[in-house]
């Protein structure tokens, strides 16, 4: 079995150290893709001088460029120019556009919701016309947004559609992206107990919807699963709260609520990736 990590944030400063080592270590656990999101600007570079550096040493990484709706506030629409420049020179190098989306959560909390809402549609908009006009997938956020998010998605329709990561909510909902041709990402949010809509939701959609993914270094898994006394480690030796080589701890949390066999999972979650990103 191979596995591929559709959404790691590989690029940030907490796995800066022991890189190298880290990547031995996935490829050691047939981890043999990791995919990387940016999420600003500043990062750009960073996602794709990453994917040059590491390029099969020893395992393969893919850079994706994109706006992420948590880092918007010191942004304009230069930065949507910058990003348009920056994939058209990248075009040969990135899989996708993203991560993007909507995040109902910061416009709650924002001083002003109404100007917050309409900076992340247009910033929305605009990275999902660019997957359009490039034929690239997409990566889209979600949180508390759902309803916010397919109205966009709707209506571009993308022939290559793309992930959803991270996904968490009803059949429903998961339903409506599966029409659109999205994909939808299964990380730490099965490792909680308490995620049963979403653990529900998983057990009845087709196995061709799934794509497995950590989200490192965020989204840690929970400690019911990784265990208290592996937690305490963590605390006395500070690393990341989250990394890629749980991966496999996320396909084998899959693997218990899923009716096939461990290899079909795995063989059919690298077919849908193959489907997204690589065909």
């Amino acid at each position: 079995m191979q596995f591929t990590d559709s959404h790691c944030h590989l690029d940030d400063n907490a796995f800066k150290e022991q890189l190298p080592a880290l990547l031995e270590q996935c490829s050691k656990l047939a981890i043999k893709r990791i995919i990387v999101p940016a999420i600003a600007p500043d990062n750009f570079d960073k996602v794709l001088n990453l994917a040059k550096t590491f390029h099969n040493k020893p395992i393969s990484i893919y850079p994706c460029l994109g706006i992420h709706p948590w880092f918007l506030q010191q942004l304009n629409h230069t930065h949507l120019e910058l990003l348009t420049e920056k994939i058209t020179q990248s075009k040969n190098e990135i899989i996708a556009i993203g991560e993007i989306g909507l995040d109902g959560a910061i416009i709650k909390r924002s001083d002003d919701p109404e100007a917050e809402l309409a900076k992340q549609q247009h910033f929305f908009d605009f990275q999902l016309n660019l997957a359009k006009q490039q034929d690239l997938p997409v990566i889209v956020h979600h949180r508390q947004s759902h309803d916010k998010n397919m109205p966009f998605l709707k209506r571009y329709q993308l022939n290559k559609a793309g992930i959803i990561h991270g996904f968490s909510g009803s059949y429903q909902q998961a339903k409506g992206y599966l029409d659109l041709g999205f994909k939808l990402g299964v990380g730490s949010t099965i490792s909680y107990s308490r995620a049963k809509k979403t653990i529900n939701t998983l057990k009845r959609l087709p196995l061709t919807s799934l794509v497995l993914e950590t989200d490192a270094p965020s989204m840690p898994l929970s400690s019911e699963v990784m265990g208290l006394e592996v937690m305490a480690k963590q605390e006395k030796h500070p690393a990341p709260a989250n990394s890629p080589v749980n991966l496999i701890k996320i396909f084998e949390l899959l693997t218990t609520i899923r009716p096939e066999s461990a290899e079909e999972i795995a063989s059919q979650c690298e077919r849908n990736v193959e489907q997204v990103f690589f065909t």
